[in-house]
């Protein structure tokens, strides 16, 4: 995969394994919310010239593959995508019309992990996680 882009006086090829999860790692993320944060996750990363190129939403996390331009730090686009994501959150599903300061739907932190040569394992990674974990919940149910 030449997946090398550019900007002005650059060529990049930046791209970064991210995992966060929301707040208490309540199961919120799987009933309608779950249909509409792929959309707002796109558009958000469309706002700083990234491009999620794999994601997938887990009951009580978020994995995504996602491409960064090096002109911005990893910590300032996660950051914007977790904080704006929360406000459309807030403002769509929690009934809040006014700011949503004090209150935060995301967990503070997040993982990262640069993605080399193996791009293409954690693409599968990401792509079987949902089935990894309705194979925990079936063991669950028997105990």
């Amino acid at each position: 995969m030449n997946d090398i882009q550019s900007l002005n006086h650059s060529k990049w090829e930046c791209k970064y394994h991210v995992i966060w999860i929301p707040k208490y790692r309540k199961k919120q993320i799987y009933e309608e919310l779950r249909k509409c944060l792929a959309e707002i996750f796109r558009d958000l990363a469309r706002q700083k010239e990234c491009e999620i190129l794999e994601g997938h939403l887990l009951p009580d996390h978020v994995h995504m593959l996602i491409a960064i331009p090096p002109k911005y730090a990893v910590a300032q686009v996660i950051g914007f995508i977790k904080g704006k994501s929360a406000i459309q959150i807030a403002r769509n599903f929690a009934g809040r019309k006014k700011n949503f300061t004090g209150q935060h739907f995301w967990a503070r932190g997040y993982y990262v992990n640069t993605v080399g040569r193996d791009e293409q394992a954690v693409r599968n990674y990401i792509k079987q996680q949902e089935e990894e974990d309705k194979r925990l919940d079936q063991l669950n149910l028997f105990d």
